[in-house]
């Protein structure tokens, strides 16, 4: 069956849903230890998070990337998840959902959350044809996400390893199993609208 071309899927229960970033050891390590996100952590700074597990490894190279050698499983509730998708604006304009550059630029200009769709990825990180959300929080996103919405943060840095080195092993099968499950997310038709998502029933 073929998967729409803007869907989000992720790993999430009743009430949270799982998202990942990769970070140098200096910001990762007094987090994990917090358990939230302290600094050196940079509030005023847009930060950008990922559903996706597979698309998290492109864009840090299985943690091997200069400056995201840690990689971050955090979980925030759903709840706020979805207060991110509502207040976004596309990154690019995109006529399927502002009927104008202006009216894009003004949604720009006051939201404080970015998003973006780009190729989601093989378990060998070639591109696929449907895409992956990727979603940047700034200013008062920022601040929800680190005091509000965050439940917990887990180092998943190892598994980013494991799964890199059964591939260097030729195992593809060993590689699969040690991903993070993840599966359509289910998001309400008036949020799926704002970003031009594909509704899962």
């Amino acid at each position: 069956m073929s998967v729409p071309a803007h869907q989000v899927r992720a790993r999430f229960t009743a009430d949270t849903v799982t998202v990942y970033q990769a970070y140098p050891p200096w910001i990762a390590r007094p987090a994990l230890a917090a358990g939230r996100f302290v600094p050196p952590f940079r509030r005023e700074r847009m930060t950008w998070i990922k559903p996706s597990f597979r698309w998290m490894m492109y864009r840090c190279g299985w943690g091997g990337k200069p400056g995201q050698e840690r990689v971050l499983a955090v979980e925030i509730t759903r709840a706020g998840f979805e207060w991110a998708l509502v207040n976004s604006c596309p990154s690019s304009f995109d006529r399927a959902l502002h009927p104008d550059r202006e009216a894009w630029s003004r949604r720009l200009r006051v939201s404080p959350v970015r998003v973006q769709w780009d190729p989601e990825r093989t378990l060998r990180l070639a591109p696929l044809p449907h895409r992956s959300l990727q979603v940047g929080l700034g200013g008062e996103a920022v601040r929800r996400y680190v005091d509000e919405w965050l439940v917990r943060i887990a180092d998943v840095t190892p598994t980013a390893h494991a799964v890199r080195a059964a591939l260097d092993a030729g195992d593809d099968t060993a590689a699969e199993a040690l991903l993070p499950p993840e599966r359509p997310y289910p998001l309400p038709p008036d949020v799926a609208a704002v970003i031009g998502a594909t509704a899962v029933p």
